[in-house]
């Protein structure tokens, strides 16, 4: 694992620029070598779906996506410009996470830009609300692709899926399910547990889900019960990894007095 960790932090600190005022950023053409995609049009769909998580997150888009040219060498003396996009480490963080999950190198990448973005884009100088709508954001876009995936796998009807999650929530909860994270937290029937956890028990259900999703895709699993015995798994893990680092089990987790939704509501008057 070690030499994987090495190979992600050479790959990627090594197409790095600096900006005229030492400000860090990547190529997007460059970025898409590394994550070893072939074509230039399936990159731009993670892209794509890298900016609407963005934009999801309550950031601005072109903050952090910006569309420039870049003059490429045809051979012969001649050049011609194709479109590129300078990325911010968040941005890059966003591509990775919204890429090819049956890619290795994507794992990594989601791994190193995952760490260096919390360390280096000012992630610990946002205030415990503006971490919350961030993480809030990249979830309820991850939870596309996981519903997707398991779709895949087998997970078909609406049923199906609250059992799936259900059995994500108890991997990571130590045998609690929804209802009873639903239970602990005090709230309505009516109000979703997601809108209600602060931003690390919010960063622990992102990593469950991102994870999951990668799994069912790239060993291919198929089956309702594969699907549920994988979701539940990677919960299990991500606690696990809790435990080893020393940190708080999510269940016992304070319960944030305000929602995400609030959160939302009181940022748009803001503005």
């Amino acid at each position: 694992m070690n030499g994987m960790t090495e190979y992600s932090e050479q790959t990627f600190e090594r197409i790095k620029h600096l900006d005229e005022n030492g400000v860090e950023f990547w190529y997007a053409r460059e970025l898409q070598a590394a994550l070893e995609y072939a074509q230039w049009r399936r990159f731009a769909e993670s892209i794509d779906r890298a900016k609407e998580a963005c934009k999801a997150s309550g950031f601005r888009v072109e903050d952090h996506f910006a569309d420039v040219g870049k003059m490429v060498d045809l051979g012969s003396g001649s050049k011609r410009e194709i479109a590129d996009v300078k990325l911010t480490r968040y941005a890059c963080y966003l591509v990775v996470m919204n890429g090819d999950p049956r890619k290795e190198v994507i794992a990594l990448g989601q791994t190193y830009f995952a760490v260096k973005t919390r360390e280096r884009e000012g992630f610990e100088k946002l205030t415990e609300d503006q971490k919350r709508l961030a993480i809030r954001g990249e979830l309820t876009e991850h939870n596309k692709s996981l519903a997707e995936a398991a779709r895949n796998a087998g997970v078909t009807t609406p049923q199906d899926y609250a059992v799936f999650q259900n059995k994500g929530y108890q991997g990571l909860y130590g045998g609690l399910g929804a209802k009873q994270i639903h239970e602990r937290k005090g709230l309505k029937k009516s109000q979703n547990i997601l809108d209600h956890m602060g931003s690390t028990e919010l960063a622990a259900n992102l990593f469950r889900a991102t994870q999951t999703d990668e799994k069912l895709r790239r060993e291919k699993i198929r089956g309702k019960s594969a699907a549920n015995k994988t979701h539940f798994e990677v919960g299990e893990k991500v606690r696990e990894t809790i435990r080893e680092l020393g940190g708080t089990m999510p269940e016992d987790l304070p319960t944030p007095e305000k929602s995400v939704k609030q959160i939302e509501k009181e940022t748009k008057k803001v503005k």
